[in-house]
């Protein structure tokens, strides 16, 4: 399935009609009978799931046609269960295989066995996942849909990017594989939190998920607990993953593909590592597909980010990318030695995504085995990584050499910009310099000043022979003296 099939329903649904009364008690009836639920069973059920050979579920005979069909079933007033949530229907578009869902209250489990009328216009259609409707029942604020996505809406009531329950062989030669959730249970739910559990089912491991999920002011935060128990070994186990779309932005080459000067959900991953560095690596859309990894022992925290936040740099006023939420990522405990990965493809469209990110372990993930980890999940219009330090906030790129002046063949100048408190009132004689890991003849020319009519914010502009590099990247910082006051960049370079 691609990666990014439900961007446009997503968009279609943001505007719903509000909830008939007693819907909620409506809902009631459509619910199979009680069982008993609890977060141990659920482990114990993934448990056993493993143990036998996996079995793939049909496509549901329901599913929708097409887009328009899909749409047709959802828009409107359908009616909600467990007080808030809508189902998705199944479709050929966008999730052709149906879910389990139950409701639970005071430890008992009661799934939905009856859809009629719960999607407008049919009285036969399965579900493929569900939205959680805010107070005012007219937009949605977490949906789960489609293989093990899901996502949130952030702080603007946007949505952008999707998290996934996990990665598995992303960017390898191999082909990847997508587990899906085939389980949920819905319990607390209420316009402003959320509690749901999830089964987790695949070729090569089962696992048990729990998601709390809070909105507030800073946008929406989901505390993800999860065990997994392994079938098969997996060559790369990617934990708490994320795909997002990166077409072009500001420093990409002058052929405009559309009219808009900038389109993307995210513009770079950022990381905190077990170390204390932090470090930001601009997103690219490469010419041929390629994975990078970037070691991060412990990780304090890492994610897709959207720090572009000016509509000017945009001009869409129909999907909005400058609301697009970033997506932060906090493990609970110590992940112990590792790197956070980033798998970029090449695209020539938005509605595909062409990013992904994850973290993997150094330690082999074998059949039988049963991992257990926790993270929380905070999508937000704020930057997480902002502090003291600068944050480098514009990546641009050309010819090298002097403006007006014929370009030095096989050379690019590459242009940073880094914004933030440490660089406040310090000038071109205060001592502050870029740091490279570029070698001798390769550097050829390298400054930083600060930037005119703009406080706090500094610009680096380096002339790099790129023929001669020794790989296909370069790391670039600001300090003064022994002392860091920025991020660390990592410039990643096509051959």
């Amino acid at each position: 399935m691609s990666r990014r099939t439900t961007i446009r329903l997503f968009a279609s649904l943001a505007a719903v009609l509000a909830l008939p009364e007693g819907a909620c008690a409506a809902a009631r009836e459509r619910l199979g009978p009680s069982v008993p639920f609890s977060w141990d069973r659920l482990v114990e059920r993934a448990r056993r799931l493993a143990r036998k050979a996996y079995a793939a579920a049909a496509d549901s005979v329901h599913a929708a046609a097409d887009y328009d069909a899909t749409v047709g079933l959802t828009y409107g007033e359908a009616e909600a269960v467990a007080g808030n949530v809508r189902l998705f229907p199944t479709s050929r578009a966008t999730a052709p295989k149906a879910v389990h869902v139950a409701v639970v209250e005071n430890g008992k489990a009661r799934e939905i066995v009856d859809t009629a009328g719960l999607f407008v216009g049919s009285a036969t259609a399965d579900p493929a996942g569900f939205r959680v409707m805010d107070a005012s029942g007219r937009s949605d604020w977490l949906a789960w849909q489609g293989a093990s996505y899901f996502r949130a809406s952030g702080s603007q009531d946007q949505y952008g990017l999707s998290a996934r329950g996990i990665a598995i062989d992303t960017g390898l030669s191999m082909p990847e594989e997508f587990p899906s959730f085939t389980h949920f249970w819905i319990e607390r739910i209420g316009p402003d939190q959320a509690r749901v559990h999830a089964l987790l089912d695949g070729p090569s491991l089962t696992g048990a998920y729990a998601f709390d999920c809070r909105k507030g002011d800073i946008g929406v935060t989901q505390d993800v607990t999860a065990v997994l128990f392994l079938r098969k070994n997996v060559t790369q186990l990617g934990l708490a993953p994320a795909s997002s779309m990166f077409w072009y932005d500001q420093s990409s080459p002058p052929a405009q593909r559309d009219w808009r000067p900038e389109i993307h959900d995210s513009d770079g991953l950022a990381i905190w590592a077990g170390n204390g560095e932090r470090i930001w690596r601009p997103l690219e859309n490469p010419s041929t597909q390629r994975l990078h990894s970037m070691r991060a022992d412990s990780p304090r925290g890492f994610g897709l980010l959207q720090r572009d936040q000016d509509f000017d740099h945009y001009q869409d006023d129909g999907v909005f990318y400058d609301r697009r939420p970033s997506l932060w990522v906090e493990p609970r405990g110590d992940w112990g030695p590792g790197s956070v990965c980033l798998f970029e493809m090449p695209t020539d469209i938005e509605t595909l995504d062409n990013i992904a990110m994850f973290w993997r372990g150094d330690a082999p993930a074998r059949a039988g085995e049963r991992r257990d980890f926790a993270y929380r999940l905070t999508w937000t219009s704020r930057d997480p990584t902002a502090g003291d330090n600068a944050r480098c906030v514009d990546v641009f790129d050309g010819p090298a050499g002097i403006p007006g002046a014929p370009p030095i063949a096989d050379a690019r100048k590459f242009v940073f910009d880094f914004a933030g408190p440490s660089l406040a009132g310090l000038g071109r004689g205060s001592g502050v310099v870029p740091a490279t890991d570029l070698p001798q003849g390769v550097l050829m020319s390298a400054a930083a000043y600060p930037v005119a009519r703009a406080e706090a914010r500094w610009r680096v502009m380096l002339d790099v022979r790129t023929q001669d590099m020794p790989q296909p990247q370069f790391r670039l910082y600001l300090k003064r003296g022994d002392t860091a006051l920025s991020e660390t960049v990592i410039k990643a370079i096509e051959p």
